[in-house]
């Protein structure tokens, strides 16, 4: 009986701890200080999914679209007058079809001083494609955002923060500096492929960080947007407090479909101040992060490929 076929509880402890080890956190890149003496770091980030949710889900009527074309035509250039204004540069992870929608807003970020990371194709749910699948849009979408801004991603994104058995060793061929999809620290640190190192920097996510927990609605179904945005800055908050306290990174995700409406960029504005207000704060890009963390650690800039081994239920 193979271990598709068992229950969980059946399985030997070399089938349960290879699945745990496949992909690991390996030590912690958290630098001892930041640049400039700064006590802790800032990384905003906004994933620009604008219309391609709905396109992958085969949603096709103007209502669904027109919420996400909300991103592009006014979140957006909200949000990067808001980080104009307070001097801040950004990461802003992109699906290759949102930017070939809206070819203008890569240039406009890039003009802005910001840095923009891969974000797969189409939002696809990478853990239902085969890996030639994923492979081939992944290489599509990182040459798509090049083609369209001149200047070749460093890191990716995973759309929903997916991640297949076969993500990893995609990203390490594409040579890529970082990822910033997993959840197994507040620190960035590096990313073990059964094992052994990777090389790869991981600037960690968490739910409790991404605007898209708090605000989502649908009109078919339950979801609702229960938290209030002054709740949700409260929350945040906190999470930057105690990121400062400890002399660490800050990392949050945002959607410009999302926190680019009137109330939203009101609180994303009082976070701007609170962070600013404090002194030794250093803002930056994930980017400039991964490769701080990269040069303090002494972490090499690029290792082989790992092989794409066969996971533990194979």
């Amino acid at each position: 009986m193979t271990s598709q076929e068992q229950e969980p509880w059946q399985w030997d402890e070399a089938t349960w701890r290879g699945h745990v080890e496949r992909v690991r956190a390996g030590r912690s890149l958290a630098p001892k200080s930041w640049p400039g003496g700064a006590r802790a770091a800032v990384a905003l980030s906004f994933d620009n999914d604008h219309e391609t949710i709905p396109l992958r889900d085969g949603e096709v009527r103007p209502g669904k679209l027109s919420q996400g074309e909300y991103g592009a035509r006014v979140g957006t250039p909200r949000i990067l007058r808001l980080l104009a204004r307070y001097g801040v540069p950004a990461t802003f992870f992109i699906p290759a079809v949102s930017a070939l929608l809206h070819p203008e807003e890569i240039r406009t970020c890039l003009d802005g001083g910001h840095e923009i990371g891969m974000h797969g194709w189409i939002h696809e749910r990478n853990m239902l494609l085969s890996p030639e699948q994923e492979r081939d849009l992944a290489l599509r979408a990182v040459d798509t955002l090049e083609r369209l801004g001149g200047v070749r991603p460093v890191g990716i994104r995973t759309p929903s923060w997916d991640f297949s058995d076969h993500t990893l060793p995609i990203s390490l061929e594409l040579g890529l500096d970082y990822d910033s999809s997993l959840m197994a620290d507040d620190e960035p640190y590096e990313i073990l492929a059964d094992g052994r190192p990777t090389g790869l920097v991981e600037i960690p996510v968490e739910w409790v960080r991404d605007d898209a927990v708090y605000f989502p609605m649908d009109r078919y179904t339950a979801l609702r947007p229960y938290t209030s945005p002054r709740q949700v800055l409260a929350i945040w908050r906190d999470e930057f407090d105690a990121a400062y306290a400890e002399g660490g990174l800050f990392q949050l995700t945002m959607h410009p479909h999302v926190i680019g409406h009137r109330s939203r960029m009101a609180v994303l504005a009082e976070l701007l101040d609170h962070m600013a207000a404090r002194s030794g704060v250093w803002f930056a890009t994930h980017a400039e992060i991964s490769s701080y963390v990269r040069q303090e650690s002494g972490l090499p800039r690029r290792v082989a490929a790992w092989t794409d081994a066969p996971s533990p239920n194979q």
